[in-house]
């Protein structure tokens, strides 16, 4: 079997090219795939479609390759905190297609599950309901469709040669249901550990849905704090 294992981001991104449809695991800046969204930047692409909760968030993360103008589309379910994402919106710069959260992660869920479509009420009688089938059921429901994607970019805690992951609390977000989504999953892990390392009660998913992963280096982790006065 071919190896699985990468040298480095740029070694895994090989075959990223202009044009496509890319999912980036993480919520806010919890569980991005650092070194993924590095390589992006340096590479001479654009006219990207990213799947992503929120397109990275005060001035990090994705934004790193939203403010180099290779973002064309963004679909994803939270803009706020993201002033170069708000500002590309307001100015008519880049499509952006707003998901309810729920439907966002159940949409990605019915890619990898095989499902086409599926009904709804979230969303019924707002914008999102838009051009879109509604069936009535118990209640009025819309029909949402499944997200794919050509690749994922995630990040776990820990994975084997083989792809096995495990992730470390809520840094797990949308990043299994994403590599199943994919065509290709691109894993970059914080310990990359020999085939077996893993118990198999604690694989978070499994490294059938996994084409290539690489050890990541120089993380810095970066998460939000609210800073309030102590009176």
């Amino acid at each position: 079997m071919k190896s699985k294992v990468f040298s480095n981001a740029q070694d895994a991104l090989f075959d990223i090219k202009s044009g496509s449809t890319i999912m980036s695991g993480g919520f806010g800046l919890c569980g991005i795939p650092e070194n993924s969204i590095h390589a992006l930047a340096k590479m001479n692409i654009n006219d990207l479609t990213v799947i992503s909760n929120n397109i990275g968030n005060s001035g990090r993360g994705l934004v790193e390759i939203l403010i180099q103008d290779k973002i064309s589309k963004a679909i994803c379910s939270y803009v706020g905190g993201n002033p170069d994402l708000e500002k590309r919106m307001m100015n008519k710069e880049i499509e952006v297609e707003l998901v309810p959260q729920g439907t966002f992660s159940e949409r990605i869920r019915a890619a990898g599950m095989g499902i086409r479509a599926f009904y709804t009420p979230t969303g019924y009688g707002t914008l999102v309901a838009e051009g879109k089938e509604v069936k009535d059921f118990d209640r009025p429901c819309i029909l949402e469709t499944a997200l794919e994607a050509d690749f994922a970019i995630i990040k776990a805690q820990k994975g084997d040669s083989f792809g096995n992951l495990w992730f470390k609390e809520t840094a797990r977000n949308f990043s299994p249901l994403m590599a199943m989504a994919a065509k290709t999953a691109i894993v970059e892990v914080e310990e990359l550990v020999e085939y077996g390392e893993i118990e198999p009660e604690n694989i978070h998913l499994p490294g059938i849905f996994v084409q290539r992963i690489y050890q990541g280096q120089n993380y810095a982790n970066d998460i939000e704090f609210l800073k309030t006065n102590e009176s």
